[in-house]
């Protein structure tokens, strides 16, 4: 193996031997690796002193690392299928390595996503819900006709587009077929520039559509460079598909709107047959099909193409700034004044509350500088201080005069101005924070997030509910923020760090923070979705009268539970299995661990 390339920092004291070198290859290591096999990231040595301080935890306490996984996956299951089914799915789409696979490594890494969950497995070399069979589809006629096979012969079909799903959402968990789409399935079918709109399929990386927008004077012949302006955290190693089908929501999404906003027309393959939307800016023939599609997470159909709008590329526009406040409280007034200000609204919109505040200014090389002296002097204090990174663009003088008036507000609020410097350093690791992720579990610390959506008057009692119990497990960071921002709300995201025994102690924690987040009448999810993670709280959370809407659009589409089976959305959950709050208001209390 060979020396990988990442973020190394000097440290003063004791060093800690953070992971370096790329996982072997075909190993459990190399499926749960985030990313790029050779890129690292390791903890900065403030965040390093931080993680010691509050999980209890000293050098000695990193003096031995625990690299497991290094196992290769052996090739040991055998597909379950009939020769016959085998020989009419690879007619479709060849006999070769380039149309299918069943190799056990293959079928591993098409099922597993990156939640913590999948991590603790792959690390103890656990291997189940996995399809019998992968397949490479090369074109909407191709996927269409192994649908077709599937519901002939009623067997389950799953969708990996990018693997990148903290949800379990494309786990296998009946086992069947598989369609990865990152090896072949990620084309552009058509380019608007009249109408602002591209047409993909499913497959297509983020990177890659980006890429195509902003050298449309090249490939297209266009006018001028383009964004899509959709950029999730997992933007480098995630699929415009599952972008689409969990309701996803980029770090931009304030100015460029979620997915929801940005999605023009779709294409599915169904047990049934075929179907597409509408394609127009707007209409009032019944309710909107593409509304229903979105966010089905596989459950009523395969996403085949999607046509999506696109913004002008202006880069040159954009006007980055930062504020500290003094409380949480003035923070959120701030914000929530910018968002109905009716100014327009920033493109990036971060607020984060004092821990993490506390965190990111150590990250991002704030702390111990000219800019923390100043806020230390006027009294921004730590552990109380907020943290608003924001950045407006468009047409030039809009965004020069958002940015002018986001600033005035934020000074009304007692926001003190920090220049743009903390965005850029913000920026310049905005997608690669999930790289601290296997050097922390070497540790055995975990990472972990989840994220919920709230109104502006339940903000903080949803904020005060869900950390309380955070808070509550002792040794445990809990940090919070807002990401995404409307003039009625926003989203919380929350992150939690802590040393866990084993995946049923991080399961345990995980199910309390659910539990409090249903009770604290805040949505399951906001921008994550929901797969088979949290499909235990979905009925609860949205009431029996919406999820028979849901099961009736599931038994439209997809009568014999084909499409994404095993709890997807929280389908076909029998009562036992749906999830009724255990730990509302309560504190964590180390409970009998068991597995959820």
């Amino acid at each position: 193996m060979g020396t990988g390339t990442g973020e190394r920092k000097r440290y003063k004291g004791f060093k800690p031997e953070w992971e370096l070198v790329p996982p072997p290859e075909k190993s459990f290591r190399s499926i749960l690796k985030w990313g790029n096999p050779s890129v690292f990231k390791e903890p900065n040595e403030r965040l390093y002193s931080l993680l010691k301080q509050v999980l209890h935890l000293s050098d000695k306490d990193f003096t031995e690392k625990t690299e497991k996984g290094l196992e290769q996956v052996a090739d040991s299951i055998p597909c379950s299928l009939n020769q016959h089914i085998i020989d009419k799915l690879t007619a479709i789409v060849g006999m070769g390595e380039q149309g299918f696979s069943t190799c056990t490594y293959d079928r591993l890494s098409a099922s597993y996503g990156k939640t913590m969950y999948d991590l603790f497995r792959l690390r103890e070399n656990i291997i189940e819900n996995i399809p019998d069979i992968v397949l490479f589809p090369a074109s909407k006629k191709e996927i269409e006709a192994i649908t077709e096979v599937c519901a002939e012969h009623r067997i389950p079909l799953y969708v990996y587009g990018g693997g990148s799903s903290v949800t379990r959402g494309t786990e296998a968990v009946k086992g069947g077929v598989t369609l990865d789409l990152r090896k072949n399935f990620h084309k552009v079918v058509g380019f608007n520039e009249t109408n602002q709109t591209i047409t993909v399929e499913a497959g297509m990386s983020g990177p890659k559509l980006e890429e195509v927008l902003n050298n449309a004077e090249t490939l297209f012949n266009a006018k001028r460079p383009y964004t899509c302006g959709h950029f999730p955290q997992s933007f480098e190693y995630s699929s415009v598909g599952g972008w689409v089908v969990t309701r996803g929501a980029g770090q931009n999404s304030t100015y460029y709107g979620n997915i929801k906003d940005i999605v023009f027309r779709q294409w599915y393959a169904t047990p049934i047959g075929p179907i597409s939307t509408y394609g127009l800016p707007a209409h009032a023939v019944g309710p909107d099909l593409d509304e229903i599609m979105m966010g089905s997470e596989g459950a009523y159909g395969v996403l085949t193409h999607v046509t999506l709008r696109f913004f002008r590329y202006q880069p040159g526009n954009r006007k980055r700034f930062s504020y500290i406040f003094r409380t949480w409280e003035n923070a959120m007034g701030a914000a929530r004044e910018i968002m109905q200000h009716e100014a327009g609204f920033p493109s990036v919109f971060r607020l984060s509350d004092p821990e993490e505040t506390d965190v990111m200014l150590k990250m991002y090389k704030v702390e111990g500088t000219i800019i923390e002296s100043a806020m230390n002097l006027l009294g921004y204090k730590p552990m109380e201080r907020c943290l608003f990174l924001g950045w407006s663009e468009g047409e030039k003088g809009f965004s020069k005069k958002l940015k002018h008036t986001a600033g005035k507000i934020c000074r009304k609020f007692g926001g003190f101005y920090l220049t743009g410097y903390p965005v850029s350093s913000w920026e310049h690791g905005r997608f690669t924070d999930p790289y601290l992720r296997e050097s922390l579990q070497d540790y055995g610390i975990v990472i972990d997030t989840m994220e919920c959506g709230v109104t502006w008057d339940s903000m903080k009692d949803v904020y005060t509910h869900v950390r309380s119990f955070a808070k509550s497990r002792p040794g445990t960071v809990c940090m919070t923020h807002i990401s995404h921002a409307y003039p009625q709300g926003a989203n919380l995201y929350f992150i939690f760090i802590g040393k866990f025994a084993d995946k049923e102690e991080y399961l345990e924690y995980q199910a309390g923070i659910f539990d409090n987040i249903l009770s604290s009448g805040a949505s399951m999810s906001h921008h994550h979705g929901v797969g088979k993670m949290t499909a235990q709280w979905v009925e609860h959370s949205i009431g029996s009268e919406r999820m028979n809407i849901f099961r009736a659009l599931k038994n439209h589409f997809d009568p014999d539970n084909i499409m994404n089976p095993g709890g997807t959305l929280g389908l076909y959950m029998a009562e036992n299995e749906r999830r009724k709050p255990r730990f509302s208001g309560k504190k964590w209390d180390n409970p009998t661990r068991r597995q959820i």
